[in-house]
């Protein structure tokens, strides 16, 4: 497929407009069918509603089984010796009467069969990290996080990709970065995005777009093999796991299809977790057990925030889009397009820590966790781009695999936006128009009792939040800890106040056209030991 970039939003009609609207119309039809059901056949509505209740039940202990496994198996891979592993799987030689993972010594196997892409010592990697305007002390931990990886620098090109348009003093401290830690690495350079480049929205696809590109100019330049390199994509407060490096070159190298697969690590939440405000804590940790989840779901797992593609790839897709603010899970799409379906997203079991949502002062943390959620919850906008490329286009997409991710993806919307308010009170709307009904009154009856054995679940998840909190930072007391705990009280209204609003927010003003053309850049602040806030 040669053209990939999503339609300008004036030449947005016909059928793509209505697929632009139908999650939003799915979403608020939703939320009316308890109401219109109960008017008509309080049977009908109550049986309905039993059903909706039930499937998210089923789906909230799964996924709180899964939550477990991830957290297990990632911390199973931060305790692998991923040096060695590397080393061994170059050379082709397991050590005597040391104990390795199964999957490890299947992978020497297949590379004495068959050549590895290239030896470990030849990748190359280039990390791209993005900001706007983030303070140094934002901006440092990350760069030094890169640096403190288990891994040779000489193979790791560092690129700060900066906002023109953030002014002089972002300018000034990007060089400063770049002069202060450059020399560790084979080689750094900060790249200037300029603003109102034709046919950009603000936002971080065109930042790192235009980073990726000088990186190719710099590659050719080198004359190092775009083939040897993989680009990995930090925001300004990740920080990758030690041995991410290691994990990435390893799964590249042994990889049948590198060119069609990206590689997901796991995004938690956990940077500043301690100094968050406990709503924001809920739904960090909310998010980081969601991406676990994710992890060992491979056939819906797709790129969010930080990934790694060969540099290869991303010259085949003309790197990220500049059309949209949600540019992380739309290069899945793009890229599935582009290689007509053979695409895929490998999971690395390692984590790429973040910041909570933290602002200087609460209002101002509310309101900018609310737009961090409607920016992913706009992702509702890929499905008409993935209806009008795979359904009214040209191409030759396996249709069985295109109509399970359209399936999959819509669904997840949807539920995103309604889920949550139906849940918690669906089961009371039947008994409003027809109390004197025995179903009606029997539902919030049963609704409650499992939603009863749904709270025994979510102990399992205060468990793995606590088992997952870095440690805590000496200017908190041991009470802090308590409240890690009494915090999970705000459940119910973060996910309605937050999750299902700001979801029914971006669904609706894709329906009325009210496109969102703006990267909205999160306030992640961050608390010294003296407690004082820098953004």
């Amino acid at each position: 497929m040669k053209d990939i970039e999503i339609p300008l939003e004036s030449h947005r009609k016909g059928h793509y407009r209505f697929f632009e609207m139908l999650p939003g119309m799915l979403s608020w039809s939703m939320l009316a069918l308890p109401f219109v059901l109960s008017i008509y056949n309080v049977r009908l509505a109550a049986f309905f509603m039993f059903v909706y209740v039930l499937i998210n039940f089923s789906r909230a202990a799964a996924g709180g089984l899964r939550a477990i496994q991830g957290y297990k198996t990632m911390r199973q891979h931060q305790k692998l010796p991923w040096p060695d592993l590397l080393k061994e799987l170059g050379t082709g030689v397991l050590p005597a009467r040391v104990h390795r993972p199964g999957w490890h010594k299947y992978a020497i196997t297949q590379a004495n069969e068959r050549s590895l892409l290239m030896p470990p010592e030849e990748v190359v990697h280039a990390v791209i990290i993005a900001t706007y305007k983030e303070s140094r002390e934002v901006l440092a931990p990350t760069i030094e996080a890169v640096l403190g990886a288990d891994f040779n620098m000489k193979q790791v090109i560092f690129i700060l990709a900066y906002e023109g348009r953030a002014g002089q003093e972002t300018e000034d401290r990007a060089n400063e970065l770049i002069k202060t830690y450059g020399k560790e690495f084979r080689d750094a350079f900060a790249v200037k995005h300029p603003s109102n480049l034709p046919n950009e929205i603000i936002g971080k696809g065109g930042n790192v777009t235009f980073a990726a590109r000088e990186l190719e100019n710099y590659l050719k330049k080198k004359s190092i093999d775009p083939m040897r390199v993989l680009v990995t994509t930090l925001d300004a407060d990740n920080r990758p796991d030690k041995n991410y490096l290691n994990a990435l070159t390893y799964a590249y190298i042994i990889c049948e299809d590198p060119i069609h697969t990206s590689f997901q690590p796991v995004a938690l939440f956990a940077n500043n977790i301690w100094d968050a405000p406990a709503p924001m804590r809920v739904l960090a940790t909310g998010n980081s057990f969601f991406h676990l989840v994710n992890s060992l779901r491979s056939h819906a797992l797709r790129n969010f925030s930080s990934h790694a593609q060969p540099m290869v790839a991303l010259m085949k897709t003309d790197y990220w889009s500049t059309r949209t603010i949600v540019e992380d899970g739309h290069q899945f799409w793009r890229s599935y397009f582009r290689f007509e379906g053979n695409y895929r997203v490998l999971p690395l079991h390692l984590p790429i820590s973040q910041d909570a949502v933290l602002s200087d002062t609460y209002l101002k943390t509310i309101k900018a966790q609310f737009l961090q959620i409607r920016r992913w919850t706009y992702g509702a906008s890929d499905v008409a781009y993935v209806v009008h490329l795979g359904f009214f286009r040209k191409n030759t997409v396996p249709k069985t695999d295109l109509i399970g991710k359209t399936w999959r993806l819509l669904e997840g919307h949807v539920t995103w936006a309604v889920g949550p308010i139906l849940i918690l009170f669906g089961g009371f709307i039947p008994i409003l128009f027809n109390p004197a009904s025995y179903a009606a009154l029997e539902l919030p009856v049963v609704v409650s009792r499992v939603q009863t054995v749904a709270l025994g679940i979510a102990f399992i998840t205060v468990f793995l939040a606590l088992k997952t909190l870095p440690k805590k930072p000496a200017r908190y007391k041991r009470h802090r800890t308590i409240f890690m705990v009494l915090q999970w009280a705000y459940l119910p209204i973060t996910t309605v106040v937050f999750n299902a609003c700001a979801a029914l927010y971006s669904q609706t003003r894709l329906i009325l056209g009210l496109y969102m053309s703006k990267f909205d850049v999160t306030d992640k602040a961050v608390v010294s030991a003296d407690g004082s806030k820098a953004k």
